[in-house]
């Protein structure tokens, strides 16, 4: 794909500030902050397998969960691999990892995500995984 390096670059950049975000809703539990980074008709697998149509779906149950979970806030997300499927949207590999006290364990998270006319990208087609022990 012919593209421009310095826009490449760019929406990388943009791409990881919206990973940090997810970061930052998750460790503070905040629903507002997390929901800000779907796109209205996004479509949320959750590591346990439960599918979450638009965005309306996706924030009930995030403000039903998100609020309540278990942990304590020590979980990292880290953009592993960007791959652009177009210049306009992006697969996002990311490793998420719960760190101690917490149980340790990790997801591979994958988001599709999509730049919008404003420039901003948007979590558009995501998919939780968790990742087995061993």
């Amino acid at each position: 794909m012919d593209t421009d390096p310095t826009a490449q670059a760019a929406d990388i950049k943009a791409i990881e500030q919206v990973v940090a975000t997810v970061e930052h809703s998750q460790q503070h539990k905040d629903p507002d902050e997390f929901l800000s980074l779907f796109h209205r008709d996004a479509v949320w697998t959750t590591a346990h397998g439960k599918v979450l149509i638009g965005l309306d779906a996706v924030s009930e149950f995030t403000r039903r969960v998100l609020p309540a979970a278990h942990w304590d806030g020590r979980v990292t997300y880290e953009v592993a691999h960007v791959l652009f499927i177009r210049p306009d949207v992006a697969a996002v590999k990311v490793r998420q990892r719960y760190l101690p006290p917490g149980d340790g364990s990790e997801g591979a998270p994958l988001y599709v995500m999509a730049r919008q006319d404003d420039g901003r990208w948007l979590l558009t087609a995501c998919q939780n995984t968790v990742v087995a022990p061993g």
